[in-house]
């Protein structure tokens, strides 16, 4: 899916758009957990959820927060416990060509 996927929920509604936009600075900004941490958490969830778009996104995200391969790898494997092999599937075919 090219663009963005909310682009219809931003015509309809840009003042929740906007409230959405200033809660992700909250969730992902450096807190306790360092963004990096934050957005590999993301990344288990979309790959979880089979989001396979988000999980090329959220990695690529997190490379540019610092995280390396071998991070991305160890939340996939935390995705694969909790959510079975379908991650390992949404994920593979996400991250083909990134590393």
């Amino acid at each position: 899916m090219p663009g963005n996927p909310l682009e219809t929920i931003t015509a309809m509604d840009s003042l929740f758009m906007e409230f959405i936009k200033g809660s992700e600075k909250l969730v992902f900004d450096d807190g306790a957990l360092p963004r990096k941490f934050k957005l590999l958490i993301a990344l288990a969830f979309d790959a979880a959820h089979g989001a396979g778009e988000g999980v090329r996104s959220l990695a690529n995200s997190a490379i540019k927060a610092g995280s390396n391969k071998q991070e991305i790898s160890e939340a996939l494997r935390v995705a694969y416990h909790l959510s079975g092999v379908g991650s390992l599937y949404t994920a593979s075919m996400s991250l083909e060509g990134l590393f």
